[in-house]
């Protein structure tokens, strides 16, 4: 008997160590059985199995225990080590997979903007529907868990009442094939932020122990997203900060950088740089072609550009929204001295400027006004007191010798040929006229000022008659309205400029009588009237002015077209009576009168004109000896 035990226990040990499968340990029995072996002996070997057979239970429990803790151990592994959300909760689904020993294991997650859950993360599914999938809250198994916080199974999906069924979520299992389901929680504290699911496609009840494994692997899982929401909060903020870290450092080189070039701008005007050095300067600095414009559009100063307008357009949006505008691909800046627009600046060849460059445009254009403001000031300074000295020229009883002096320190020279202007506008506003008249005196090293309420200009001039039509023209479009000028050539000392400005003014008011407003003239080139009216009237230019072609011709070829002329005027303008005159055939009178036409031009028979011819040839018939045959009107 001892022999048979001894023998069935040995291969009983020797199956345990195997790990051979529960109905393997029968043999020994079975064969102790069919030897033949006495009753005792077959209970004793029974026994023996039956010991066996719980050892071999328990091997298996530890076994298995010993897998879940391993899984466990690798999950926190890849927790701790963590880089990708997704490959850790794929991790977990297959360890799931493995564990439970189902076809299906799959993650869903809570969608809280649209109150649902959806499918993140599958192991062993074939259908796309249900990878798609997304259940409402309550509805089917996975719904109901991620509503209720708690786990849920079931032996067969398909017919379990407990669960609310729906088209979609009952579709797309089906496509699937799954029977038994288990559900458990994922949660962070009290908040459920998904499922964790474990399938087959066969009938299962799902134990306790599988309950628990699974809720084990949930909670990692919730870890994991919670650790990698953490993370990416964290990255999130490292490259936020990073950012700010960034920007503040180039907010910093920028501001450095805006004074620096305010410095340098700045310091250019206070060391008495002139309007173009700051266009080159702004250039410069901004690598780009500058232009500076007045508030009426003339340029000032250009640096490494064409000429071109300021865009109106720009620099009224510009001088609106006191910041640079971009149009065309230039950048316009508007000069601005708190409300009043000094000018613009455009800047050429700069499509980008970012805002550091913009706030350094800007900066350059506050600069710009400084000096537009300081030249401002110094002009009209100077024109104060350019005004003073012209309204001391005009005055009689000033002393010429200390007028000249005082002139030469201004940079006038009276020793030059110069004329007198007087300036009038109907519509212009005065100061405006002024502002004009000061302008074109410092462009011609001259005078301007205010004198018996008139506009008046003193200025170097060598053709007085045709300087007073081209300046009459020039303020007209520099102030928008009409403006007529009267002048008067100086003799060329103090002395003589009170008379040269009342020939001015008679000038001018004859020129307004006449209705030529916005002319320019002398007396002289009125013809009569400025005989009559002049005080210092040049009778000879005025005779050479009316007669000149006819006493020109008359030298060459020895004829006496000027003496016909003086007939025929004195007999009436009558061809007939001028030939008894003549004592000559009609026919030459007519050839006489002929050429006289084509000297003097066509209209030399209208009424001015012929007063203008009669008074000439009176004057230069007294101012000669009459020659032979003349005729006494």
């Amino acid at each position: 008997m001892l022999t048979t035990v001894t023998e069935g226990v040995r291969e009983l040990l020797g199956l345990l160590a195997q790990g051979a499968p529960a109905e393997a340990f029968a043999r020994p029995s079975a064969a102790a059985r069919a030897a033949g072996a006495p009753a005792g002996e077959l209970a004793a070997l029974e026994e023996a199995t039956r010991v066996a057979l719980e050892v071999h239970r328990t091997l298996i429990q530890h076994r298995t225990r010993e897998a879940e803790l391993t899984a466990l151990f690798d999950t926190a592994g890849d927790l701790a080590a963590l880089r990708d959300l997704d490959s850790v909760l794929r991790a977990i689904t297959h360890r799931a997979k493995q564990l439970l020993h189902t076809d299906v294991t799959y993650l869903s997650l809570n969608d809280e903007a649209a109150g649902d859950t959806f499918m993140r993360v599958t192991d062993g599914s074939v259908s796309a529907a249900f990878q798609q999938l997304r259940l409402g809250m309550g509805e089917g198994l996975g719904g109901l868990v991620a509503q209720t916080a708690r786990p849920y199974a079931t032996g067969d999906y398909q017919r379990d009442p407990r669960f609310r069924h729906t088209a979609a979520i009952d579709g797309a299992v089906g496509e699937e094939d799954l029977r038994a389901i288990l559900g458990v929680p994922l949660r962070l504290g009290p908040k459920v932020i998904g499922v964790l699911f474990a399938a087959d496609r066969s009938p299962r009840e799902f134990g306790p122990r599988e309950v628990a494994l699974l809720s084990s692997l949930a909670d990692h899982a919730a870890i994991a997203i919670d650790g990698a929401r953490l993370l990416e909060e964290t990255r999130r903020a490292l490259a936020e900060l990073g950012a700010a870290s960034r920007v503040i450092q180039e907010n910093s080189d920028a501001l450095r950088r805006a004074e620096e070039a305010h410095d340098r701008l700045t310091g250019l005007v206070l060391r008495g740089g002139d309007i173009a050095e700051v266009a080159a300067a702004i250039g410069a600095l901004l690598e780009g072609g500058t232009l500076i414009h007045d508030a009426d559009g003339a340029e000032l100063a250009r640096a490494q550009a064409d000429p071109c307008p300021p865009p109106a357009r720009a620099v009224a949006a510009s001088r609106a929204g006191g910041r640079a505008v971009a149009e065309a691909g230039t950048w316009v800046c508007a000069v601005l001295a708190g409300p009043e627009l000094l000018g613009s600046i455009t800047l050429t060849g700069r499509r980008g400027l970012d805002e550091a460059g913009r706030r350094l445009f800007e900066r350059a254009a506050t600069v710009t006004a400084l000096l537009l403001l300081l030249s401002r000031s110094v002009a009209q300074t100077e024109d104060r007191i350019r005004g003073e000295l012209l309204g001391d020229l005009l005055s009689p009883s000033a002393d010429p010798g200390s007028l000249a002096v005082r002139a030469r320190r201004l940079g006038v020279d009276l020793a030059r040929p110069h004329a007198l202007f007087v300036l009038h506008s109907d519509t212009a506003p005065r100061p405006r006229l002024l502002t004009a008249a000061a302008h074109h005196a410092r462009d011609r090293r001259g005078l301007a000022g205010v004198h018996h309420d008139h506009a008046v200009l003193l200025a170097p001039s060598e053709d007085t008659g045709a300087d007073a039509a081209r300046l009459a023209a020039a303020l007209g479009r520099t102030v928008g309205a009409p403006v007529t000028v009267g002048a008067a050539r100086a003799d060329g000392s103090p002395a003589g400029l009170p008379a040269a400005h009342a020939e001015a003014l008679r000038c001018l008011s004859t020129l307004r009588s006449l209705g030529r407003a916005g002319d320019g003239s002398t007396l002289a080139d009125l013809g009569f009237l400025g005989v009559l009216l002049g005080d210092r009237p040049d009778l000879s230019g005025f005779v050479r002015a009316a007669l000149g072609p006819v006493l020109d011709y008359d030298a060459r070829r020895g004829s006496d077209l000027v003496r016909t002329l003086r007939v025929y005027f004195a007999t009436g303008m009558s061809r007939a009576r001028a030939k008894e005159a003549l004592h000559v055939h009609v026919n030459t009178v007519v050839q006489r009168l002929d050429r006289i036409g084509r000297l003097l031009g066509p209209d030399w028979q209208s009424p001015d004109r012929a007063l203008e011819l009669q008074l000439a040839l009176r004057l230069h018939q007294v101012s000669a000896p009459a020659g032979p045959g003349a005729v006494s009107p």
